[in-house]
């Protein structure tokens, strides 16, 4: 079991490393473009805004804390500890139980980070009562 865990772990693993190459080749690709259209006069320079989101740390940041339960949650079920089982459990009880506007709220922040609209969670209420 905990193999298979593993392997979608690595394959996930995998899939974001790739996707990081593919971003950076994009940006090089979008500084290119910007540049030959500043030597056209088309465009003024906004290269700083380009340069400062490829030295962003939030992505990573946010990406190891949601990581966390699920590695932890992996760990209790290697280790064969009941203990850990159990604190692991209740984690997931208290978590699930945190008012609405909390978890809305992280939503949002996360989805700010990754560049998605998370507006629509308030439009629809949350979702959690």
């Amino acid at each position: 079991m905990w193999l298979s865990a593993i392997k979608i772990a690595m394959q996930a693993g995998s899939k974001i490393y790739a996707n990081r190459q593919k971003t950076k080749i994009a940006m090089s690709e979008a500084q290119l473009m910007h540049a030959d259209k500043m030597a056209r006069g088309e465009e003024a320079y906004q290269g700083k805004l380009l340069e400062a989101r490829q030295s962003d740390w939030k992505d990573e940041a946010v990406l190891i804390i949601l990581s966390l339960p699920v590695l932890v949650l992996a760990w209790a079920v290697i280790s064969d500890d009941p203990t850990a089982m159990d604190k692991v459990k209740l984690f997931f009880d208290m978590f699930s139980q945190l008012p609405s506007w909390f978890t809305n709220l992280w939503i949002l922040v996360v989805a700010s980070i990754y560049g998605i609209k998370g507006t629509q969670i308030f439009r629809n209420g949350g979702g959690k009562k």
